[in-house]
């Protein structure tokens, strides 16, 4: 079921980006709804995936890991937030092509957890598990929080051009206001700012409330530097956003935005590519609900 699940709702994501794409082509009065309705179907089936998922766990109660307890089912947790969010859109912006930006991103998810993401499930191990749910959900809160703020950011830069270059008249395709695509972007990344903060000091609380015999992670691991390293770059932006005005419109804030998604990639390649020593299986790790949030900084942003 969970294979056929996959290929099911991956697919229909994939049609609606198409659907999507053809407002390039031309305009058509039927394909909004027929877009919506693959959205809705792949929504409908990465949905029962994930409530399989949960169902097998507790069915195999005694072993290892549990509820999204792998990197690739929080990968599609990712890709599952995002479709909403995308379908969100599109139902309050139906002549918005908001999926052009946001499909690609969920099919990317989507597929790191299916083709590079690790599928096994992490050990129970006692910890704290109000931490440990704390941190995992705040860094993956934060990590959909900034591909958002990406998303809006280059639809910002594709509105300005059109603008700039009067494309927006002579094409079919509608971007919201360079104004409204600002305000998106900038509630993102306060959004982002506000989870990585708190995904930084529950994570420095799991550290100092590590069970008995488990090394504490390393300060200097290479996820924790960048993560704390994109907290400080949100924070410093934010700042010299408020104590400057000018620096909180047009393209500076979206070259920010810019910023911060690679401070994202540069984490993810660390975590995918096993440069870390964050929760992997021979390390450090929390354990419990702190295992899940394991898992999650695993596959988000530290």
């Amino acid at each position: 079921m969970s294979g056929v699940s996959i290929i099911c709702f991956a697919a229909s994501y994939a049609v609606a980006l198409a659907l999507e794409l053809t407002r390039l082509l031309f305009r058509s009065g039927v394909r909004g709804a027929i877009m919506l309705a693959f959205g809705v179907a792949g929504l409908f089936a990465h949905t029962l995936y994930l409530f399989y998922r949960v169902v097998e766990s507790y069915q195999s109660a005694g072993a290892l890991g549990g509820p999204f307890a792998s990197q690739k089912e929080w990968y599609l947790i990712a890709a599952w937030l995002l479709a909403i969010i995308y379908l969100y859109l599109t139902c309050y912006h139906a002549k918005v092509p908001f999926g052009l930006f946001l499909l690609p991103l969920v099919l990317g998810l989507i597929g790191v957890g299916v083709f590079v993401a690790d599928p096994r499930p992490m050990g129970r191990e006692p910890a704290s598990a109000v931490w440990g749910l704390v941190h995992g959900t705040s860094l993956l809160l934060a990590t959909v929080a900034v591909l958002v703020a990406f998303v809006a950011g280059l639809m910002y830069l594709g509105q300005d051009w059109r603008l700039k270059t009067k494309a927006a008249i002579s094409s079919g395709l509608r971007f919201p206001s360079l104004e409204r695509l600002q305000q998106l972007n900038s509630r993102s990344l306060v959004i982002a700012l506000i989870m990585l903060g708190v995904g930084i000091l529950s994570g420095v609380a799991l550290n100092f409330t590590r069970s008995p015999g488990q090394p504490p992670l390393p300060w200097n691991d290479p996820v924790v530097l960048v993560t704390i390293s994109m907290f400080v770059w949100l924070l410093l932006t934010g700042v010299v956003g408020a104590a400057y005005r000018p620096a909180r419109k047009g393209r500076r804030v979206i070259y920010f935005t810019l910023v911060s998604f690679v401070f994202l990639v540069i984490a993810l390649w660390s975590v995918l590519s096993n440069m870390t020593q964050h929760l992997g299986r021979g390390g450090w790790r929390s354990g419990g609900t702190g295992r899940t949030a394991g898992v999650v900084h695993r596959l988000s942003i530290g």
